[in-house]
């Protein structure tokens, strides 16, 4: 005899055949991306009331490859259906850290340093949004072969 048996409500997925798999690939990228960030703040750590280098260089180079790896995924070529929540969201959303990122402003201000905080807040919003245009244009003029039009 067998107990009951249960279906899935109409419209609801079992898990793995559902989210599972991109679920699976985020988690995984991100952990990959955190631990390349958290080396690199290892290689390069914040003196008390310094700029935080680290942390601003890591969210400039990544939404720099944001906008290059958007581009390429979404203009140029089909690829794996978990490619893009593997890097995009998982290994880059896990090496880019704003909320490291707003940590290193309320630090620097509770510090004492409120020139280096305001410094730091505005150059790291402006190189990011710098980074993710400057990547976008150059790599659509780039597969362009240098015609940007």
């Amino acid at each position: 005899m067998t107990g009951p048996r249960t279906r899935t409500p109409p419209g609801r997925e079992p898990l793995l055949r559902g989210q599972g798999p991109a679920l699976a690939v985020v988690a995984a990228g991100g952990a990959l991306g955190a631990a390349v960030r958290y080396a690199l703040t290892l290689w390069w750590p914040v003196q008390p009331g310094g700029f935080p280098w680290a942390t601003f260089w890591t969210n400039a180079v990544g939404c720099a490859v944001i906008g290059a790896f958007m581009v390429v995924v979404t203009e140029v070529r089909t690829t794996h259906p978990l490619l893009r929540p593997f890097f995009g969201t998982g290994v880059l959303g896990g090496f880019t850290t704003f909320s490291t990122y707003a940590v290193d402003i309320r630090t620097l201000f509770g510090s004492g340093h409120p020139q280096t905080a305001l410094a730091y807040l505005a150059a790291t919003l402006v190189a990011a949004l710098a980074a993710v245009a400057l990547a976008t244009a150059g790599t659509r003029a780039l597969l362009k072969g240098g015609n940007p039009s």
